[in-house]
């Protein structure tokens, strides 16, 4: 075998269709395409659906919601107040008789966006009294933090 002896298997191959070479290729004339029409002349605009309105205009239209939020659904929530979230578990590492604030966890980074409010969950447990200012607490959370001698303190 060499090189110039290579071609693919029989039957792996067809010839290519010759369209527009005259009546006799039995593909000359309207080369295929039929008579008149979008589809003999050019291409449809991209959405277009026959006259039908398209899909693109059948849908509502979605508002723009606020900077760093995605879109759930049609009802955004475009007033929706969204929380950076802390869970009581997470309060461990600070000292018994500490005052937790936004501005403590966002400097040893248990939460990571400075401009958001602070809502504490009630997920893990917690061992120590600590004194909690936050913006919103959960009722477990509340319920843990009080459990321990602590205080839930709302800004």
């Amino acid at each position: 075998m060499k090189l110039d002896d290579l071609q693919p298997a029989a039957g792996a191959t067809h010839r290519r269709k010759k369209i527009g070479r005259g009546p006799g290729s039995g593909h000359g004339k309207t080369s295929t395409r039929g008579h008149k029409g979008d589809k003999a002349r050019g291409q449809s605009k991209l959405g277009f659906e026959g006259g039908q309105t398209p899909l693109h205009r059948r849908m509502p239209k979605q508002r723009g919601i606020g900077v760093g939020l995605t879109a759930r659904g049609f009802n955004t929530g475009r007033y929706k107040t969204v929380y950076a979230v802390v869970n009581v578990g997470e309060f461990d590492q600070f000292e018994a008789g500490a005052v937790i604030t936004p501005e403590l966890l966002r400097e040893k980074r248990v939460i990571k966006d400075q401009t958001l409010p602070v809502k504490v969950l009630g997920d893990g447990t917690l061992k120590k009294s600590l004194t909690v200012r936050a913006h919103k607490f959960s009722a477990s959370a509340q319920e843990a933090i009080t459990a321990q001698g602590g205080t839930a303190e709302v800004i």
